[in-house]
């Protein structure tokens, strides 16, 4: 430090020195034992730097390389000098194994805690209205979710070829309870409808139950039938005839909004199964015309249309839920107004805890409650086509890719009828609305998903490495199975690619040059002879053991050949022909229909004579 910096800070070296001296003047036992301490600290670090010294000097070059090189490595900071970008924190996660199971397994919980609060929250008033008390329809879905989760469980340990081998007895159970529940005093009419069958004080709805068994059958039915060249035919029955018996079935209750479900079901499973783009636009053209006419059928079908188009300007009339539904969002701003301090469920808003549950979320929530919804299904859908990409099951790639598109399809037309942008349809926002089987069958196909996510190549490596870890051991999870295609599958597999062998154009052959005796033109477009294949002229190419094979086999024709062939296996001389008595006086007598061997003849001495052959 230089002296202006010194005096600068109030102190010069003068100062110094006399501040020192009168601290050992004031306590000169001190100084002296400061001054002791400080000459054997000099002492040890002089004497060991000498030795170091003499050291290093004693060593040869390559010791000091080999020093140099064996260095202790340094300590690692406890606390990382550069964080890594959140990007580089997702990429980590995701490169996991098991990080699309998780993911699901995380997301299914928190979409039916938070829908269990909600459900809470906007069912308390009408609750109490109805029944006096506010926790009757909280407990319904709780019972609902506990039910579901035991069928999550039975999801994830089912095997996959077990659930393929329940996927048709399943569409037929299913539908037949859809037949079932139109029958007076089987099925119970509410709010105009026969949906429900009534099971010790709990509501079953048949109609959300085929979905689940309508996803397992047609991607069991379409992986079956997977080829490049499908016909039509081929994709389109026995599903599309069984998904139109089960949509007029769920006509018939009346419900549309299932109806309409159904067939996004039937249009994901025909896109991911490979249907030519033409007939799946005319496929979806005709289902939205269906829809438009069966909406315009009913008369509060239509007045919702109308209300929406704009045409009824009734706002305690068709468009009363609508409308309220976008006052709640608005009263909600940007933070909400708080956690069960809603206005909307107050009976302005009907059915605020089953369709209309978004608005109560946005009121509460505001837009961050919002958005977070919208957030969680956006995950969803990224997680579901994740696992559908790495699958290589081609029944799990359609069942999980159907899956997700149906989830994310409902949440999609909930929020957006919810917010105005469609008309009202009725269709609930999976597991965050109220309803017992639609929490039940949206838990199902959670847990499907989650076994196929188990079911990866990478996922399956690591459980077979290292076990299931703390959350498989606590569900007692079955060992993940790598996949393996049946023998039905190989045996199609097989075909199919016989098939298209056999399809290909034949390669074209050059012409053969016309044979002696053969006519100069055999007609337009016919194909030369082939060239017939004898033991004396054998193809070009062929090898040694196959003229040997196809001589012995010419032999076998002949007695004389065959004895001779068979002496010579058995290690004894060949043995020429010798005529017998009735073929010598065959020959001597000119026997016209002796034409045994008109080719080549054998005489006493073994000596072959060409054309001896006798003509009539």
């Amino acid at each position: 430090m230089s002296g202006n910096d010194s005096s600068e800070n109030g102190l010069d070296a003068d100062g110094l020195d006399e501040s020192v001296a009168s601290a050992e003047s004031a306590d000169p036992a001190g100084a002296s034992a400061a001054k002791a301490r400080d000459s054997s600290k000099d002492v040890p670090q002089e004497t060991d730097s000498r030795s170091q010294a003499d050291s290093d000097a004693d060593k040869t070059p390559d010791d000091k390389k080999s020093a140099r090189q064996t260095k202790p490595a340094p300590r690692q900071r406890s606390v990382r000098s550069e964080w890594t970008s959140p990007r580089e924190m997702v990429a980590s996660v995701l490169a996991r194994p098991l990080a699309s199971f998780h993911l699901i397994v995380t997301l299914g919980v928190l979409l039916t805690v938070f829908g269990l609060v909600m459900v809470l929250s906007a069912s308390s008033v009408e609750g109490y209205a109805k029944d006096g008390s506010a926790y009757g329809m909280f407990t319904n879905q709780v019972i609902f979710t506990l039910a579901g989760i035991v069928l999550f469980w039975f999801a994830i340990r089912l095997p996959i070829r077990m659930m393929r081998r329940l996927a048709a007895p399943s569409v037929a159970v299913t539908t037949l309870m859809l037949a079932a529940v139109l029958v007076p005093g089987i099925g119970t009419y509410s709010q105009g409808a026969r949906r429900w069958f009534s099971v010790a004080g709990l509501s079953l709805q048949p109609s959300e139950l085929v979905k689940v068994a309508l996803c397992v059958w047609a991607a069991h039915l379409l992986a079956s039938r997977r080829r490049e060249n499908a016909s039509l035919k081929e994709l389109l029955i026995p599903l599309v005839p069984v998904a139109v018996l089960i949509c007029a079935l769920i006509i018939l209750e009346p419900n549309l909004s299932t109806t309409i479900t159904i067939g996004i079901i039937v249009a994901a499973a025909l896109w991911f199964a490979g249907l030519p783009i033409k007939v799946f636009v005319s496929f979806v053209i005709s289902g939205a015309i269906l829809a438009v006419v069966l909406s315009l059928v009913e008369g509060y079908r239509s007045q919702r249309v109308m209300s929406f188009l704009g045409q009824t300007h009734d706002p305690q009339g068709a468009g009363y839920q609508a409308k309220q539904a976008r006052y709640a969002l608005a009263n909600g701003g940007f933070f909400g107004v708080g956690l069960g301090q809603s206005r909307a469920k107050w009976n302005y808003l009907p059915n605020a805890h089953n369709d209309f549950i978004f608005a109560i979320i946005g009121e509460e929530l505001g837009l961050i409650g919002a958005l977070t919804v919208v957030l969680l299904f956006g995950l969803l859908a990224y997680v579901g086509f994740r696992i559908a990409l790495r699958s290589v099951d081609p029944f799990l790639r359609l069942l999980t890719g159907t899956i997700t598109v149906i989830i994310t399809a409902q949440a999609l037309i909930n929020i957006g009828y919810v917010i105005g942008l469609l008309p009202v349809t009725g269709i609930q926002l999976p597991l965050l609305s109220a309803g017992g089987t639609s929490t039940l069958t949206t838990m199902t196909m959670f847990g499907i998903l989650a076994n196929a996510a188990r079911h990866e190549p990478e996922a399956v490596a690591a459980l077979a490495a290292g076990g299931d870890g703390r959350f498989g051991r606590l569900l007692r999870l079955p060992r993940a199975v790598p996949y393996s295609p049946s023998r039905s599958d190989s045996l199609r597999d097989r075909l199919d690619r016989r098939r298209t062998r056999g399809s290909r154009p034949a390669p074209k052959r050059m012409a053969e040059p016309r044979r002696r005796g053969e006519p100069a033109d055999r007609g337009r477009g016919q194909a030369p002879l082939p060239r017939q294949r004898t033991p004396s002229t054998p193809w070009r190419g062929e090898s040694r053991q196959s003229r040997e094979k196809a001589a012995r086999v010419h032999g076998r024709s002949h007695r004389g050949s065959a004895q001779s062939q068979g002496g010579a296996r058995r290690g004894k001389a060949a043995q020429p022909y010798r005529p017998t008595a009735s073929s010598q006086r065959r020959t001597s007598q000119g026997d016209p229909t002796d034409r045994r061997r008109s080719h080549s003849r054998w005489d006493d001495d073994g000596m072959r004579h060409q054309g001896m052959g006798w003509a009539p």
